[in-house]
């Protein structure tokens, strides 16, 4: 029987995945069209590091960006866990098409879930329709540490004036939808000052610096841009002055498994490509798979990314049964999916010997694409900070 016939661990776990029959027939066209119009083109897109508008197209087709919209506003909404299932199979086939579309999600929930409805049925049918979203909260010198962010939001009767500037900006020159972070110009508390608004493209003052040239998702475009005096509706406003603290917490908690889930598409990605080479590739006369070294190895990746999946899937039932206390739990999946990512991708590298450096395989690819999903979305130091600090017994603090 071809490896590619035999049903694995991997394979069991998604299936004990409980699906809406709608969910299950759209996950299989999300499938089709990642094996059909996103995979073929993701080595091409990187190497020219072009926006991937053939995948685009293919996913605004089957509306994909409708599965996260309420009914009312233009959506088809459906499960979290149904959500993050297409997040893995699009960044499987291409990490830079994987992000581009996960992060409409990213930057999009807080208005869906924060916002008025007034406020969804004005700004949510764009991105229902196909538009892109971009979350807005870094800055030169405001990384992890979001309270350092210089952005300014100025009342001026019935709008606001904003002022500052935003990098690394995922979706940031092509986002239809900008959800952006910045300090209340009436509130003195930095923290208490944080808050939260929509602009939308086309609005004057906007505009766009630079757009990274990276190491990897070289087809995901990364911008810098600017606000000079941006004139923004005071209606966009989320919630109230200064809730923008409360708005980035709970967005965060709900864009890390999206990140988690990117991730892990990437480690199966690495995982399938070096499983089915050393099963073909021999030495010694031996298929490489054959050596008991080799074997422990996969155990080890086999058993991390089985662990990682298994816990994506409880984050997700968390989330949709209205937990509000999952941040630890999202924090832990975010980093050891995006460590593993990097390992499983450096070990399909060095599986792949030469071939495996080489740009004919896409195993160099995956290890570059696997880097930032370290980084982002909180570095992993970070995580392990919020996970370790949480276990300290505060009734003992004097």
């Amino acid at each position: 029987m071809p490896l590619s016939a035999q049903q694995t661990v991997f394979d069991r776990i998604d299936q004990s995945l409980e699906l809406a029959a709608e969910e299950k027939l759209l996950l299989a066209e999300v499938k089709r069209i990642c094996s059909r119009e996103i995979a073929p083109y993701a080595a091409q897109y990187d190497s020219e590091a072009s926006f991937p508008q053939r995948s685009m197209d293919a996913i605004h087709q089957l509306g994909l960006n409708q599965m996260f919209i309420p009914e009312d506003c233009g959506g088809a909404p459906m499960s979290y866990t149904a959500y993050l299932l297409a997040v893995r199979e699009i960044s499987k086939a291409c990490a830079s098409t994987g992000i581009i579309w996960a992060t409409n999600f990213h930057g999009m929930k807080p208005l869906i879930d924060f916002g008025t409805q007034a406020q969804r049925q004005t700004l949510l049918p764009a991105i229902a329709q196909g538009g892109l979203g971009a979350l807005a909260i870094t800055e030169p010198e405001a990384g992890s540490d979001a309270t350092g962010m210089k952005t300014t939001f100025t009342p001026q009767d019935d709008h606001i004036l904003v002022q500052g500037g935003k990098t690394f900006i995922s979706n940031g020159d092509r986002a239809a939808r900008l959800l952006v972070f910045g300090k209340w110009s009436e509130i003195d508390d930095p923290k208490a000052a944080i808050s939260a608004l929509i602009i939308e493209e086309g609005t004057a003052g906007l505009s766009v610096l630079k757009v990274e040239d990276k190491m990897g998702h070289r087809a995901a475009p990364t911008a810098s841009i600017n606000f000079d005096q941006c004139k923004v509706p005071r209606s966009h406003l989320l919630l109230q002055p200064g809730d923008g603290l409360k708005i980035l917490f709970a967005s965060l908690n709900k864009s890390r498994p999206s990140v988690a889930a990117h991730a892990l598409g990437i480690a199966r990605a690495a995982w399938e490509l070096a499983v089915e080479y050393i099963n073909q590739r021999k030495q010694s006369g031996r298929r490489i798979i054959e050596f008991q070294g080799i074997q422990f190895m996969l155990a080890d990746l086999a058993s991390e990314l089985a662990l990682c999946e298994s816990w994506l899937w409880h984050t997700a039932r968390l989330v949709e049964q209205g937990s509000t206390s999952f941040g630890i739990e999202a924090s832990m999946l975010k980093m050891r999916a995006s460590d593993l990512a990097m390992r499983m991708t450096t070990e399909a590298v060095q599986l792949l010997g030469g071939y495996g450096y080489c740009n004919d395989y896409p195993a160099e690819r995956l290890m570059r694409d696997a880097k930032i999903t370290q980084i982002w979305e909180g570095t992993n130091q970070v995580h392990r900070q919020l996970i370790g600090r949480s276990f300290i017994d505060r009734q003992t603090l004097s």
